[in-house]
């Protein structure tokens, strides 16, 4: 499975967002420069994921982007579902019409028990277990 680079970057921003929770708004520089993710890809992929409902950003010198939800309540399968439409491990799960072995395809059912295995694990990983790892991880490179 590859992660494409959008939710990687995604993923990065929130969880910058996730460490400042409650502090108020975060400078897309800030967040581009602490989380390497270039400024103005940042700046197009928070506007998705202001309109998706993860984030609030304002604009303006008092302006950035502060996360819209508690960060215990926003798992990875959220943010990869929706920065990635087709997660799937093989094209075939999400459109089974599009194959012409679906009703016989030998593989099929192994390839779905590892998509369900994979959404499982993200649906239990949290923006906040990811933003405390982070801050764990940065006190021990001090």
């Amino acid at each position: 499975m590859k992660i494409p680079m959008k939710v990687d970057y995604g993923v990065r921003a929130l969880v910058e967002l996730a460490m400042h929770y409650g502090e108020g708004q975060v400078h897309t520089s800030d967040i581009a420069s602490k989380q390497g993710i270039p400024e103005s890809y940042l700046v197009q992929l928070m506007t998705t994921l202001n309109r998706f409902g993860f984030v609030e950003s304002r604009r303006g010198p008092q302006g950035g982007h502060k996360l819209a939800m508690d960060p215990a309540t926003i798992n990875l399968h959220m943010i990869m579902t929706t920065l990635d439409n087709n997660s799937s491990p093989l094209d075939c799960l999400s459109y089974a019409t599009d194959c012409i072995f679906a009703d016989s395809c030998a593989q099929q059912e192994i390839w779905k028990s590892v998509e369900e295995a994979i959404e499982n694990v993200l649906a239990n990983i949290t923006l906040e277990h990811l933003a405390q790892r982070q801050m764990y991880l940065s006190a021990q490179n001090v």
